[in-house]
């Protein structure tokens, strides 16, 4: 039986399971290429931005644009002056709102995970429906076809459940502890950050964009980081 005879023998529940295959196939995809933990929070972004602070070089907006996780550190840096309680709370608000992120459209793949084997249940009462229906009206025998076909849709509509089901729940389960490991690795860089400036013994000193940088043949962000030079240090009032 090859896959057009399947979805025909499914009869009208395939439709359904075939729109679930093909969610969850995209959903996957587009979650294993957007969470990269080297894209999310990379290695060594904290203790970069610490070294950074002990020269006065933080370049705010070249953080906010390096990574999720180096717009968390400028949230905080942005509010230093405050105090360390308004930066943990500073940092705890940015990491909430990356971790909502990253957990965009787990639930929709948990939903296809929970809900294809009930489809493919339904699928197998459906057919057994009809069958014993054939079998009630007595002449089952001489309508062996609606009885193979009945059964059929039954046996198929059950496999094409599963066939969604089980991956799916398995990449839920492996999403869900990707989120989880990352959110680690951001609280340990975070951590560090905070750390640095609770002990920081100087006033903190952050790189801000140069007025002339807006303005036609400025020098922006990006050319400033691909030069390895810092952004004119204005210190924070």
């Amino acid at each position: 039986m090859d896959m057009m005879d399947a979805l025909i023998a499914g009869g009208w529940l395939m439709v359904p399971l075939l729109g679930c295959s093909l969610l969850a196939t995209v959903i996957i995809i587009e979650r294993l290429w957007t969470l990269r933990a080297r894209r999310i929070a990379p290695y060594g972004l904290g203790q970069e931005v610490c070294r950074l602070v002990a020269r006065g070089q933080v370049n705010l907006y070249w953080l906010e644009g390096h990574s999720p996780l180096g717009g968390v550190l400028a949230a905080g840096l942005r509010n230093a002056r405050l105090g360390h309680e308004q930066v943990r709370a500073r940092l705890q608000e940015a990491a909430t709102a990356v971790i909502h992120d990253m957990e965009r459209f787990l639930s929709p793949l948990g939903t296809i995970a929970a809900i294809t084997p009930l489809i493919g249940l339904l699928g197998t009462v459906v057919g057994m429906i009809e069958v014993f229906a054939v079998i009630v009206t007595g002449d089952g025998a001489s309508r062996t076809a609606d009885l193979a076909g009945g059964i059929s849709r039954a046996l198929v509509t059950t496999a094409a459940g599963l066939t969604v089901a089980i991956p799916s729940l398995m990449f839920h389960r492996y999403f869900q502890r990707r989120v989880e490991d990352i959110t680690v690795r951001m609280e340990e860089q975070a951590g560090q950050v905070v750390e640095y400036l609770a002990h920081y013994p100087g006033e903190l000193v952050l790189a801000e964009r140069h007025a002339d940088e807006s303005r036609p043949g400025g020098r922006g962000d990006e050319q400033l980081e691909a030069d390895g030079r810092i952004a004119p240090r204005v210190k924070q009032p």
